[in-house]
Formats: C-alpha cells, structure tokens, sequence
C-alpha cells in the first residue's frame, strides 16, 4: 500500500522547531546559485509571483500522484489526462491567485494551451515507466533526519519504490528536459541529498536515484553508495558553514547569472540598481510550512 504525504493535503508534517538549523535541496540549490537569492528567500521571505511553469510542475506532480491511488489496470494515460482538468480546479480552490496566470488578452486561450501541455507531459510518462506495474511505498513522502552536527536536513521525495528484495529506488519527476551531461551534476545532488537522509534514517542506502524528466523524455539513473553520500554529507556541512558565515557577517553576496532572468527580486538586488530590505540580523532560517523541496524545474515550494 503506498502512502499519499504530499504538501498541502499532510497536515501530519511535523512543525519545524524555530531553534534548529534545517536545510533541504532546493534551499542548498539557492545558495549555489546566489548567496542573496538564499536570503531574500529564507531570511527575508519576499514574495514571488505564481509562474506558469512552476504551477504546471506542481499540476503534473499533483496528477501523478493521484494516479497511484487507481488500481494498477486503470493506471492508464486517458485516466491521468483526465484528472488534469480536475486538479486543475483543486489547485485553483485552494489558490485563487493561480487565476493570475493568465489575466489579460486572450486568458482563456492561453490557459487552454497551458493545460494542453500539461496533458502532454502526463502522457509522456507513460512512454517512460509503466504506472500499472509500479506499486510505490511512498508517494510525496516528508523526510527529515538530523546530522550529529545537529543540522536537520528535509525535503519531499517524489516516490519511493521497494523491490521484494528490500532494495529502494528513489524517483523523482522534472517537467522540464533533461540536462546536458556536464550540466546533470546540479539535478544528481538533489537526489544524492535525498539518499543521504533515507540512509541516515533507515540504515539503508538506496539502491537507485532515477530522474524522469517529462519534458524531453529522458530518464537518468545513478547507483549511490556510502562513499557518495559521506561526499554529499561533508559538501552540505560545509554549505552549512557558509549560511551560518553568511548570517553571522550579514553579507548576502549576489551572482549574477543567466539565472536571473527568471528572478523576481530584481527591484531588490544591488546587480540591477536595487537595494535589499534592511538586513533583520542573524537568525536560524526556517522553511514555510508549504514548503516541499521542490525540483528547480517547474515545481512550486521548496523547503
């Protein structure tokens, strides 16, 4: 039986504890990327506009998702088609502001087309796995763990598949298309983040990471093993350290990159003739209580 622990139908996620230093993959990406993206984020928890990609990655992930709860011989690609529209509605109830997404000219013709992309993404995951033959152990599933150094590391983790033979297989679904393999190293370290807390709660390491990457139809695969995941957890103490520096000093250092084409902290950044929000002091960042991890590819929330 798998188990549905998604965002914001799991009121069970346990309530951050303000005095604990946490980080998920999605936040450590933010720091990679620009030290000042990590504060206006997480320290200064600025606002951002929904955007149609990030909304439609939430929408597929949300459809996948529900598929599972059919029995395995109406796992078919017109029943998730189906439920595209459905869940649409859902997320709209819950976040009107989803409306916002195509104010304007011609909004009824635009979210037509939108919603016909995400119907192609959902049937292109069945030319990649076969939901009739999966039985996942867990689906949307908030993990969490804490490190001896006392930092907790959370996240959600898409689906997890147990062989009979105990061994795990940790999937994750991107909207998007699939890196140039000098490029995979950025999406590897959310799944190898993700296998370093499975591991430091369960004793086990997993024995896949798979990638699905809906937008091109690729799918990417790495076998970690323990010496992979001392790696990763060396990487985030130090990426740790550097926050903690970063809080300590209050220099939040932009980096500038193609990346910030898609910000939405322009008028703030100093990169564009902007200037932050006073600085509020050095304080334990702590994630939002919608927050999931995200994927860096069209999906909302991140931790």
């Amino acid at each position: 039986m798998s188990t549905r622990t998604g965002t914001e139908d799991h009121p069970e996620r346990p309530a951050p504890d303000p005095a604990a230093p946490s980080l998920s993959p999605s936040r450590a990406s933010d720091f990679m990327t620009c030290p000042l993206l990590y504060r206006f984020r997480v320290i200064d928890r600025l606002p951002e506009k929904p955007r149609p990609a990030a909304t439609k990655g939430t929408l597929v992930h949300s459809v996948l998702e529900r598929l599972f709860d059919a029995p395995a011989d109406e796992r078919t690609a017109p029943r998730a088609r189906g439920l595209v529209r459905p869940e649409w509605e859902r997320m709209l109830a819950a976040k009107p502001e989803l409306k916002e997404l195509f104010a304007g000219a011609g909004e009824a013709e635009q979210m037509a087309a939108w919603l016909a992309e995400a119907e192609a993404l959902v049937e292109r995951w069945f030319t990649l796995e076969d939901p009739a033959r999966l039985e996942p152990a867990e689906r949307e599933l908030w993990v969490e763990t804490e490190l001896e150094s006392g930092l907790r590391l959370r996240g959600v983790i898409d689906r997890i598949d147990v062989a009979p033979t105990g061994e795990i297989r940790v999937v994750d679904y991107k909207t998007g298309k699939a890196p140039p393999e000098q490029y995979a190293s950025g999406a590897l370290f959310q799944m190898k983040f993700y296998a370093l807390v499975l591991w430091r709660l369960k004793g086990v390491v997993p024995r896949r990471l798979q990638l699905v990457y809906l937008g091109s139809g690729d799918v990417l695969t790495y076998d970690p093993d323990e010496r992979d995941l001392l790696g990763v957890e060396r990487k985030v103490l130090a990426l740790w350290k550097a926050i903690e520096q970063a809080m300590a000093a209050g220099e939040w250092r932009p980096r500038k990159s193609k990346l910030c084409d898609w910000c939405d902290f322009q008028e703030f950044c100093p990169e564009y003739g902007g200037t932050p929000p006073p600085y509020p002091g050095a304080q334990v960042p702590q994630p939002r209580p919608a927050e999931d991890g995200g994927d860096g590819q069209g999906r909302m929330g991140g931790t």
